[in-house]
């Protein structure tokens, strides 16, 4: 039996990713895979067992790279305005350094895969939110709202700026570039959207 190999199955892993963004799921497939990462199909079915095994351990790894990243020097308990700012510093930090991964994780957490990844990565990430919003409404620094509500104001606007930075350009084909200034102005639009 073939010994499993860390440095081929990184690089198996990065171009599986980078397919994934370019052609999606339907025009993803282990053969191209193999020939684009200069392996053999037999290789790849060392690391896993078939398509879906794959893509369902990618997902799984980068939501739980992703979410580990969104708790880092953040506490549930910290006060509302500053735990969401370090949210918005560990979201941007780790959307600006892997814009593949998180193109990848949108991908695929808007797919048939979803629920398996989100189970996956979420759970210790789902709890340390909910009682980062708890303590929030309990020492009253947050307006009572649906979580759907909180998370559509507390990040959406911080992933339009992500988005415009991504792509180079705002509205119009307008060039833009994410500064720390653009990021206050939102982030205290938010905070005031938010609090009472």
């Amino acid at each position: 039996m073939r010994t499993r190999d860390p440095n081929k199955e990184d690089a198996v892993k990065q171009k599986a990713i980078e397919m994934l963004v370019k052609y999606g799921i339907e025009g993803f497939g282990m053969n191209r895979l193999a020939k684009e990462s200069g392996v053999s199909v037999a290789t790849l079915y060392i690391y896993y067992s078939d398509k879906e095994d794959l893509i369902k351990k990618i997902g799984t790894e980068i939501g739980q790279t992703f979410f580990c990243e969104m708790v880092k020097d953040f506490s549930p308990t910290m006060p509302f305005k500053e735990g969401l700012r370090k949210q918005w510093e560990n979201r941007a930090r780790f959307a600006l350094k892997n814009p593949l991964k998180v193109a990848c994780w949108e991908a695929l957490s808007h797919s048939s895969y979803r629920d398996d990844i989100l189970e996956e990565s979420l759970a210790n990430f789902k709890k340390t939110m909910w009682s980062f919003i708890e303590n929030a409404l309990e020492r009253k620094e947050l307006l009572p709202i649906s979580i759907e509500v909180f998370w559509s104001v507390a990040y959406g606007p911080l992933y339009a700026l992500l988005r415009f930075e991504n792509e180079g350009k705002s509205f119009g084909d307008t060039p833009f570039k994410l500064t720390e200034e653009k990021m206050d102005e939102a982030f205290e639009l938010v905070i005031k959207a938010l609090t009472p």
